[in-house]
């Protein structure tokens, strides 16, 4: 039942962030989907005694696949379907807690959470960079395979 739950929250949040970034009506439940299933990644790998890092990194991917998928298949902007679905990962609560910290005179552990969150914020970036390599090489060697050399 807690996945089921997960699901949902990943999806509604999905859903209001696409909607504040005023994405197309008709590709809202998809972003949804893709968010869903980002944020369904990484919260079985943390499940699974995962770290977070390697965990943002794969839903990162995964929403950074998802996407480019789909906005071949609608003929959108991949940015349509990542941009929404990437914000369920993003680390704001340990932003908030360094900056917390930071009022409170607590500097060292400021340090400790501004470090993870920028490490988790590289992970996802990470994610992202390797799903756009790996769609490069796919339609690189996609091209090579339609065009042989003669």
């Amino acid at each position: 039942m807690e996945w089921l739950y997960q699901a949902v929250c990943g999806f509604i949040a999905t859903m209001g962030i696409a909607v504040t970034f005023k994405a197309p009506q008709k590709s809202l439940i998809h972003v949804g989907l893709v968010g869903a299933i980002g944020w369904m990644t990484y919260y079985i790998l943390i499940q699974a005694m995962f770290d977070a890092v390697p965990a943002s990194f794969a839903g990162a991917f995964a929403v950074a696949i998802l996407a480019h998928a789909l906005a071949r298949l609608y003929k959108m902007p991949m940015t349509v379907f990542s941009v929404a679905g990437i914000i369920p990962l993003v680390p704001g609560g340990l932003a908030y807690e360094a900056m917390r910290a930071i009022v409170l005179n607590k500097y060292l552990e400021s340090l400790q959470f501004a470090t993870r969150a920028g490490i988790l914020t590289g992970a996802i970036v990470m994610g992202l960079v390797f799903a756009e390599v790996f769609f490069q090489l796919i339609n690189s060697l996609r091209q090579k395979s339609q065009h042989p050399p003669t």
